[in-house]
């Protein structure tokens, strides 16, 4: 008897269904729908600019949320240059954000590139480029590529020039810049050993007018390294950041790609 008097009777009232929704869904009030079309796919990169050179580098994993959707989707892409394969190409792209969203960026600027040379019957330089996809970014400003750009190439005085940007179309040139997932964890490692920040002259003597060292262009296996380094520090901490490193070498005589392995958990 105590178990049957410890199942409850049935009631009158029907049971939910969707037909009969209960009085605060079907009173009529306003209903709330949203639209969100982006999506956060992890993945970090990096540039840095020297006196005769250009790396741009990234990771190679594709996230959302705690899922790894594939282990090698590049961020770093080559612009201009001749048919499918960019042969010829001297500036490089690196986009981390929302994958869709970048590929139509590079997409976009790279028609824009090869029809420059198409009409004018030469390459686009690095600097018209970097001002271009500042136009292309700010044109979307209501509806904005859900990107970090970071554009790289060598510029009239064979100098490398490295251009970052916001997904609105601000831009500035810089020596040095990070974005993406871990970017928070490479930037103060880059501001360190590439910008000097807060670093000053160890014989000069102490107070207040001791000189700051001032950053000087790196030479190419120091930069290589760094790059290395960044990256092999970020996929212990980040976990949107791993499986493989791509890296771009920008010189006056075309685009080495280089790649490594990183940690894979």
């Amino acid at each position: 008897m105590a178990a049957l008097s410890s199942y409850s009777m049935p009631t009158e009232q029907p049971a939910f269904s969707f037909q009969n929704q209960p009085q605060s869904h079907a009173s009529g009030g306003p209903t709330q729908h949203s639209f969100y079309p982006y999506t956060d796919n992890g993945g970090s990169t990096l540039g840095i600019s020297g006196s005769s050179f250009t790396i741009i580098a990234g990771d190679t994993r594709m996230t959302s949320g705690y899922n790894i959707l594939t282990r090698y989707a590049p961020k770093l892409f080559r612009i201009g240059g001749e048919g499918p394969e960019h042969a010829g190409a001297k500036i490089v792209l690196s986009v981390v954000g929302f994958a869709a969203d970048g590929q139509a960026l590079q997409e976009r600027l790279d028609m824009v590139v090869k029809m420059y040379r198409y009409q004018h019957g030469k390459d686009m330089s690095v600097h018209a480029c970097a001002q271009r996809l500042s136009h292309i970014l700010y044109n979307k400003r209501f509806f904005p590529y859900y990107v970090q750009a970071i554009l790289g190439g060598i510029d009239e005085e064979g100098v490398g020039a490295l251009y970052s940007y916001d997904p609105v179309g601000s831009y500035e040139r810089e020596q040095c810049r990070a974005a993406g997932a871990a970017a928070s964890l490479i930037m103060p490692f880059l501001d360190n050993q590439v910008n000097l920040k807060n670093q000053y002259e160890p014989d000069a003597p102490q107070g207040l007018e001791k000189p700051q060292l001032q950053p000087q262009p790196l030479d190419r296996q120091t930069v290589e390294e760094l790059v290395r380094d960044a990256f092999t520090s970020a996929v212990e901490r980040h976990i949107e950041v791993g499986d493989g490193l791509q890296m771009m070498v920008i010189t006056k005589d075309g685009i080495e790609e280089l790649y490594s392995p990183l940690k894979q958990d």
